[in-house]
């Protein structure tokens, strides 16, 4: 049977774009079929429209609440319906240049419609039935909300249908205290929102270093948020209001709206599947090889469908190595050393490698140094000195295992830390190498001089 494209995705967000764009490359024949708005979560629900948001409400809070002695501003209301608007706006234009004109560059083809399997080398598209040399799920994921009594009744949010408000809610009762819980609480709290953080672990940003999640919690407490840890969500009772056991008793939280921000989770429903010979274990997650190759050797996976980190580039990294695998049989695997993270929070969170309790449990003799941001003039001189920066180290050999911060601008200095951990660098190397004098990245050399020296005797202007 004739082929239509030798290769085909089904899925229109970052992992179906870089697959495509890999395969166009190599000289191969794609096409991407995607059954809603091109360009899947990042440019429509995800980093582009919450990090405009939160970079608004920032800004906004800032101007009531600066530390600055005779600088005068002024704090008035808060039109969202038009802040969303400008969102929508920016979504629009960025959905367009990045994803709808570069499909046209590079000369593949978008397909409209709903795209399921209608065997082990084809799918069915809106009746037309489709044959390609290799096939790719990049379907991504979709807010889940686990099975709490009353939550549908009562109506609830998430992380995408907060964005799409046009009213601010009066209180909101955020159920989830990780990353997209933490960015929309700060989000509607700047904005003036009373905001509750309902989490089920005993501290926020659970996958964090402990001090970073202290910190962050005072934080947020002094901004009016309230932080519940080791919280069970009962039920949803009358009003919205959540029911949750804390400490052996049972707490009513009222809120005027419910945020639930408890995970995502693949979307495979409508795909068949099955049809193509492609299996899946027993939590619905597609089974896949070091390649991203499914069971059937034709079918491949990228982006957040699969159980990698849910960041837009590794699923941009996992569609270009797809590529590569299906067109070119390379061979490659997914290589996550060194992976970093951010959450967009103020101060934002910015981590790599392992955390201090990794490193004891990968066998590591670890030594570890936490530096509080009033020892980084940046630091002082914004006067904003909550947060830390944590260097975790192999004792035997000061090889850097991990960087952890929580600061202003966290996420542009866990840069230099991606380095480190990926080359191998020793805290002397941090510490014997030049860092520009009165920037957040200055710390972590500063951290890597606390291993041998007091940083509390370094003169600031010549450490």
């Amino acid at each position: 049977m004739t082929q239509d494209y030798d290769l085909l995705v089904i899925g229109g967000g970052s992992a179906a774009f870089a697959t495509a764009i890999r395969a166009t490359v190599l000289g191969a024949r794609a096409a991407i079929v995607e059954r809603a708005t091109i360009g899947g979560t990042c440019v429509n629900v995800g980093c582009i429209p919450s990090k405009h948001l939160l970079s608004a409400a920032h800004d906004y809070n800032r101007a009531g609440h600066h530390p600055f002695l005779g600088i005068e501003t002024s704090w008035g209301g808060v039109d969202f319906a038009s802040l969303i608007d400008g969102k929508a706006k920016l979504v629009s234009e960025m959905r367009a240049e990045k994803y709808v004109n570069v499909a046209r560059e590079y000369g593949f083809d978008i397909l409209n419609g709903e795209g399921r399997f209608a065997g082990p080398d084809s799918i069915e598209l809106d009746g037309r039935r489709l044959r390609a040399g290799a096939l790719v799920i990049a379907t991504g994921a979709g807010p889940w909300a686990p099975p709490i009594e009353g939550l549908e009744a009562a109506g609830y949010l998430t992380s995408t249908t907060a964005m799409e408000l046009t009213d601010l809610p009066e209180s909101l009762v955020v159920v989830g205290g990780n990353y997209v819980g933490l960015e929309m609480g700060q989000l509607f709290a700047n904005l003036g929102v009373r905001v509750t953080i309902v989490e089920a672990l005993d501290r926020i940003a659970p996958q964090e270093e402990p001090e970073i999640s202290d910190v962050l919690t005072g934080i947020l407490a002094e901004s009016g948020v309230e932080v519940v840890t080791s919280a069970t969500v009962v039920r949803i009772g009358e009003r919205k209001s959540v029911i949750a056991r804390v400490g052996g008793e049972q707490r009513r939280i009222e809120g005027s709206e419910i945020l639930v921000a408890t995970g995502r989770r693949p979307q495979l429903d409508g795909l068949a599947v099955d049809a193509a010979g492609v299996e899946v274990d027993g939590r619905g997650m597609l089974v896949l090889d070091d390649e991203l190759r499914t069971t059937n050797p034709r079918v491949f996976a990228a982006g957040d469908v699969t159980e990698a980190p849910q960041f837009v580039y590794v699923a941009a990294a996992q569609g270009t190595i797809v590529a590569e695998n299906a067109i070119a049989n390379a061979g490659r695997a997914m290589d996550y050393t060194a992976l970093p993270r951010v959450t967009f929070t103020t101060p934002n969170i910015g981590a790599v490698g392992l955390t201090d309790a990794q490193a004891i449990e990968a066998g590591y003799a670890c030594e570890c140094r936490v530096l509080e941001l009033k020892h980084v003039p940046r630091a002082r001189v914004n006067l904003e000195t909550r947060g830390l920066i944590k260097v975790v180290a192999d004792r035997a050999t000061g090889k850097v295992l991990g960087v952890h911060a929580l600061a202003d601008n966290a996420g542009d200095v866990i840069l230099a830390g991606v380095y480190a951990v990926k080359f191998g660098l020793t805290v002397s190397d941090l510490a014997d190498t030049w860092a520009p004098y009165l920037t957040m990245a200055e710390g972590l050399k500063l951290a890597a001089q606390s291993f041998t020296t007091d940083v509390r005797m370094l003169s600031c202007c010549a450490a």
